[in-house]
């Protein structure tokens, strides 16, 4: 007799989860509950007006076959040029027999990594490195007084109490001022010394003064690529499906119910029924009214705290309902502006369409705009634009609370404030602007402070439930890249035809330090 298997949310967790349980036919009847009519949970692609907006930016690579296999074999690499490569004559390693994203969508295309950092109106390479342009920019003796803090950073580590800390014994006290401690808080709402350090293990890794100066060096001495660690923010080139991340996963969401999966939308669970250590059925919200489904078995990437919160029957205690409701997460707004031209030079030696600066993203470190982050869409797949060689398609990237001043802007206010602080930056002239549109997503990123000092108890309460395993980012309450979040899902498989009601491998993906730190890029 086959087992029903219940899964909520059709995001990268979720649609991972479904697929890999039905490479075994016949053992298991999928059905995935997803609480909005949109695929891929922020790695969705919002369509309007003939552009793509990714939501929150995804880049494609990882340090795992399996996760790359994946992508691969639902997302054939390239094997022509794409558009702006083939205008410019610029190169990529191409995959022989591959697809042509010019006549074929179905195609993941070779990206070249550009993101810096912009600072008092200047670029900064992302991650800082010790080039002459930086030194430039910081100033001799800026950059003097950097090098002293690191060297003292270096000799007396503080106790990794606080990401503050984490990143002054990577970074020094100055760079970490200038580089990490107003951007951090903009994201997050609070100080870094607020937040816990597991953030930054999890997040920056291995990366360091250190690591920047070593893969600096091994460039500048000719050491060859494939015989070196590549630190993961260090990355030069990733994979990016041509109609965005959104497009994976709607294809993704199509292969599962071709297997047999069903999915079901705009249903929104509400309500988790336990008895006797055990998950019975759910309750959700639909467009037809209340209904409760039954299951055997249930994988949720639905947040931690409302997953708890919605938990009827044997439900957990009462303290650790408590931490549950003190989880906190952080939301997020993206603008959309449709403009003829940017303002900001080109001083690179990366050719690009339309001659505009090469970046994915901008990391926007001024302190004197609430903006956090600026998405080029054009460099992420000239296909994500409907005409990328006249106009720039660009994301504005806020970080709020539900339900704060900000979020309740109306659109035209918020885009209002967007246009006003990007002409103070000097990136773009009102005039410029064509369209505009705005996004608003819940719980984007979940965050380390408040009770999340308790997030292991809640996870040995969760894991209570022999039938219930949690995966993906707010699944789990950490803050995993998309790639992590399958692999999550890929070890919920696993234990599930194994029979195993032990969560830890499931737990454990990107948690130890050195795991996703570095790998040899000789395959």
């Amino acid at each position: 007799m086959m087992k029903k298997i219940v899964i909520i949310g059709a995001g990268p967790a979720g649609i991972t989860a479904a697929n890999e349980l039905l490479k075994t036919q016949g053992e298991y009847e999928v059905l995935i509950l997803e609480g909005t009519k949109a695929i891929g949970g922020i790695s969705q692609t919002v369509h309007y007006g003939g552009n793509r907006m990714d939501i929150g930016g995804h880049r494609f690579f990882f340090f795992f076959d399996e996760v790359m296999n994946w992508w691969s074999e639902l997302m054939p690499l390239q094997g022509s040029p794409s558009l702006d490569d083939k205008i410019l004559g610029r190169e990529k390693p191409l995959s022989e027999g591959g697809p042509d994203p010019e006549k074929e969508d179905r195609v993941m295309l070779v990206r070249t990594r550009v993101s810096r950092i912009y600072y008092r109106r200047k670029f900064f390479d992302y991650p800082i490195s010790m080039s002459m342009a930086t030194i430039k920019n910081m100033g001799f003796f800026t950059t003097l007084a950097a090098g002293f803090s690191y060297l003292k950073a270096a000799m007396f580590k503080k106790p990794e109490t606080s990401l503050e800390n984490f990143y002054i014994n990577r970074f020094g006290k100055k760079l970490y001022s200038m580089f990490f401690e107003g951007y951090t808080e903009k994201l997050w709402g609070r100080h870094p010394r607020d937040i816990s350090a597991d953030w930054g293990s999890q997040r920056v890794k291995g990366l360091s003064i250190r690591a920047v100066l070593k893969d600096m060096f091994s460039k500048a001495f000719g050491g060859k690529k494939k015989n070196r660690e590549v630190e993961t923010s260090l990355i030069e080139q990733f994979w990016y499906p041509k109609y965005g991340p959104g497009q994976l996963w709607e294809t993704a969401a199509k292969v599962a119910e071709q297997k047999g999966a069903v999915l079901l939308r705009d249903h929104n669970v509400k309500e988790v029924v336990c008895k006797e250590g055990r998950i019975t059925s759910v309750v959700c919200d639909t467009p037809d009214g209340e209904k409760k489904i039954g299951g055997d078995i249930f994988i949720s990437s639905m947040p931690v705290k409302d997953l708890v919160c919605g938990m009827t029957g044997d439900k957990p205690n009462d303290d650790m309902i408590s931490v549950a409701k003190g989880l906190p997460y952080r939301d997020f707004v993206t603008v959309g502006l449709l403009v003829n031209k940017l303002d900001l030079e080109n001083k690179t030696n990366i050719k690009t369409l339309g001659n505009i600066v090469p970046d994915c993203w901008i990391y926007v470190q001024e302190p004197d705009v609430k903006l956090g982050r600026i998405q080029i869409f054009n460099n992420w797949s000239p296909y994500m634009v409907k005409d990328p060689e006249n106009t720039v398609w660009i994301g504005l990237e806020y970080f709020c609370d539900e339900g704060d001043d900000f979020w309740n802007l109306t659109d035209e206010q918020c885009v209002k404030l967007a246009v006003s602080e990007l002409e103070s930056m000097g990136v773009i002239s009102a005039d410029a602007v064509l369209d505009s549109h705005r996004e608003r997503v819940k719980k984007a990123y979940p965050a380390y402070f408040d009770t999340y000092s308790r997030i292991d108890e809640l996870i040995n309460c969760l894991d209570g439930y022999e039938n219930l395993y949690c995966v993906g980012r707010n699944g789990q309450h950490r803050y995993n890249n998309m790639d992590h979040s399958m692999l999550t899902a890929i070890r919920a498989a696993e234990a599930i035809k194994e029979g195993k009601t032990d969560k830890h491998d499931i737990w454990n993906v990107n948690t130890e330090k050195e795991y996703h730190e570095t790998k040899s890029s000789e395959q």
